[in-house]
């Protein structure tokens, strides 16, 4: 790209060729005509795109060492819950920016949950060039990847595991120690899978449970009874909320004005009311 300056000694152009890469040193490829809307499109050259893959199955191949009994557990119930590969689940979860999170559940008193979502996310195409509005070309792909829950919408499936102490997650423990299940919240449907997830599972595991701890008594205790009443409500209501919203319920709106036009003191209002 060439550009001029005007100087009080005449015309100085300078010449822009190259731009240097932060990762490696090496040139960009030559920077492209600038479009009409002022932004240009950049392609990174081969040993740059090179390198980045490089240091990519480092980073990966780094991760894969670290999977052990308690890893191993973890991707087998994704595989299971989602319907992948275990193979498919350990590529998807090594090559994930988030991958130290599973490492912070596993330690003592670490996170309390461990959440992963499977759907349709936009990918960028390999080699894409920047457009002229400045955004990459891209698609939708199915897409395993761990998640805190708080900055991603859910429009899939959500698996989860929960520890059930505080206690260090190891080899020896785990099946015991972490729980997991599967929300279906396909089309963003997040009343309808917790709502599956309960009545489905949830409830009638524990309406089977013979072992309540300290509760000697087990079902037959009037608290464990008043929960599992509890539980049965709450699914209840989770119901109504769903089909109230599916049904999309509008109530009629009403021309009020007739009614409060006269109003002009307290008896009047008492004779509307």
């Amino acid at each position: 790209t060439e550009s001029k300056y005007r100087r009080r000694g005449g015309d100085v152009k300078t010449r822009s060729t190259e731009l240097g890469s932060a990762v490696t040193g090496s040139p960009l490829a030559p920077v492209l005509p600038a479009s009409t809307t002022g932004k240009r499109s950049i392609v990174l050259s081969s040993e740059t795109r090179q390198e980045l893959a490089k240091q990519a199955r480092v980073t990966k191949e780094e991760r894969r060492a670290q999977i052990d009994e308690r890893y191993k557990y973890l991707i087998s119930r994704l595989a299971d819950g989602i319907g992948l590969s275990e193979q498919q689940v350990e590529e998807a979860i090594i090559a994930d920016d988030k991958f130290q999170l599973i490492e912070q559940f596993f330690a003592p008193s670490g996170l309390k949950k461990l959440l992963f979502f499977y759907q349709d996310v936009l990918q960028q195409k390999s080699n894409a060039l920047l457009r002229s509005d400045g955004s990459m070309n891209s698609l939708l792909q199915k897409k395993l990847f761990i998640t805190m829950g708080s900055t991603e919408n859910i429009t899939g499936t959500c698996a989860f595991f929960l520890r059930t102490s505080e206690k260090v997650v190891t080899a020896s423990n785990v099946s015991q120690e972490v729980n997991f299940g599967v929300f279906d919240c396909t089309n963003g449907n997040i009343l309808q899978g917790l709502e599956f997830f309960l009545s489905q599972i949830m409830v009638p595991a524990l309406k089977s449970q013979k072992n309540w701890g300290a509760v000697k008594e087990g079902l037959k205790n009037s608290q464990i009874q008043d929960f599992l009443y509890s539980v049965d409500k709450f699914v209840g209501t989770l119901s109504s909320s769903r089909q109230n919203i599916e049904d999309k319920i509008q109530l009629t709106k009403v021309d009020i004005d007739i009614y409060i036009s006269n109003l002009q003191n307290p008896s009047d209002y008492i004779t509307a009311g």
